[in-house]
């Protein structure tokens, strides 16, 4: 996935670390790791601006009322197991990496059966990555330096055009992940000196975008990674070269309605927060998604297994959605295209929390009131409001509640329709707490008011 750590001496010890046989594969992608040290930081809010790029609310508005989506990370990095970086890590030459993709032939890939396990977790939408820093690209590209795809090499499958079409037969959402980088080129690693073959990966990336956004119908997701070139710096900075309002305008042309990350170096439609690490603070008014690893080795398959629980998952969800963000969360499916049972059971637990409590999930926005770290959030739609109650509020009895405009006719639990009782005066609102319940990583009180609440 994403971004390198930017220190030379602490990059080449997880280096070491990542080859030798007891360790490989339990090192984080080191964008991960970086991430998660400044986990504050919106991911390229300073990137180029151009309104005529940027959607509408309007044409915002599906990915905003989604709030979940499914990342999936495949490809031949699946062969050996050991994540996505693996490459990188360990630094394999290119010719020996590359033989992997004549050992990628998945006999049991379906992606039917990965969409049935989006819908099970309550997915929208689903985000594949198309093509990863290593080169490989899921689809027939006459645009591929060399011909590294699947059609080419041992699997001669279009992975792409299988998957798009299971998405869309399922109502849901279609998303697609590319990685401008390339590892294969000496000039991403020095643009300058190497300027021929930096063009040369260039070019290769403007066409294989094209390819994905001309060849497979409506696409409602491009997910960029990895623009920022020889592993410094940001998205934005790598802008002089890959000039991505040039690049964006041609996605328009094609697809005029795609929601788009900041990655290329361009905006973006939302914001990107990246890793594991807790969301805190009040709610982020610009479209924003979290994005994370529900198995937190590695984004890739990998045979070493650190699940997060389920509660985890529900409390990273509820704190990402009463601050007004999505969440994507990644699988990474073994080489023979199969997502590991223990994620697929996981992944079915967790959706049938969302189930039980989608009336405060799809279609709301957070608010009005701001969250309490670790105490409570809300989420808002038409004359109600949703209070979510995390575990790790305390055992007081009461929840003291800021003022609201609008009076409040009836409480009561979502779970139950169990009547909460409250008080509400003109300097805010005091509920008895509901005793918290084992397995239940949040609790819902919903409030029915006399008018909408606002935003």
């Amino acid at each position: 996935m994403p971004h390198p750590i930017r220190v030379p001496l602490l990059l080449g010890f997880l280096s070491l670390l990542q080859v030798l046989p007891a360790l490989a594969g339990k090192i984080m992608p080191a964008r991960h790791a970086d991430e998660i040290a400044s986990e504050k930081k919106s991911d390229i809010v300073d990137g180029i601006t151009d309104e005529k790029l940027r959607l509408s609310e309007a044409q915002m508005q599906w990915w905003r009322d989604a709030k979940l989506g499914l990342f999936i990370h495949w490809g031949i990095y699946a062969v050996p197991a050991k994540g996505e970086w693996y490459q990188h890590f360990a630094k394999i030459p290119n010719e020996e990496y590359a033989k992997y993709a004549d050992r990628f032939n998945p006999k049991h890939f379906s992606a039917d059966a990965w969409v049935a396990v989006a819908k099970a977790a309550g997915m929208q939408y689903v985000v594949l990555t198309a093509r990863h820093h290593d080169g490989y690209a899921l689809w027939d590209s006459p645009a591929s330096y060399g011909d590294f795809t699947s059609v080419k090499r041992a699997a001669h499958r279009d992975f792409i055009a299988e998957y798009v079409k299971s998405v869309r037969d399922a109502g849901l959402r279609v998303g697609l992940y590319y990685s401008p980088m390339d590892w294969r080129f000496p000039g991403y690693f020095k643009p300058k000196e190497l300027p021929e073959n930096a063009a040369l990966m260039k070019k290769q990336g403007y066409g294989q975008i094209e390819e994905l956004v001309s060849k497979y119908g409506k696409i409602d997701v491009l997910w960029y990674d990895g623009a920022w070139l020889n592993m410094e710096g940001s998205d934005a900075d790598a802008a002089w070269f890959w000039e991505p309002l040039k690049l964006n305008a041609t996605v328009r042309k094609y697809q005029p309605d795609v929601v788009m990350n900041p990655r290329s170096g361009r905006e973006g439609d939302f914001i990107c927060k990246e890793g594991g690490g807790k969301m805190t603070g009040k709610i982020i008014r610009r479209p924003w998604e979290k994005c994370l690893n529900l198995n937190q080795a590695t984004w890739g398959y990998n045979k070493h297994r650190n699940l997060m629980s389920r509660d985890a998952v529900i409390t990273m969800f509820v704190n990402v959605l009463v601050r007004g963000g999505n969440m994507l969360l990644n699988v990474g499916p073994d080489a023979d295209g199969v997502i590991p049972p223990a994620d697929v059971a996981r992944l079915k637990e967790f959706g049938d929390w969302v189930r039980d409590n989608q009336e405060a999930i799809y279609g709301t926005r957070a608010g009005p009131f701001e969250p309490v770290d670790d105490v409570y959030g809300t989420t808002h739609k038409g004359n109600r409001v949703y209070l979510h109650l995390l575990a790790s509020r305390g055992d007081a009895g009461e929840i003291k509640l800021p003022a609201l405009k609008q009076k409040i006719k009836k409480a009561r639990l979502l779970s139950d329709d169990a009547p909460v009782k409250f008080t509400q005066t003109d300097s805010g609102i005091i509920i008895e707490a509901p005793a918290k319940k084992p397995g239940k990583p949040a609790e819902i009180v919903v409030f029915e008011l006399d008018s909408p609440a606002a935003d």
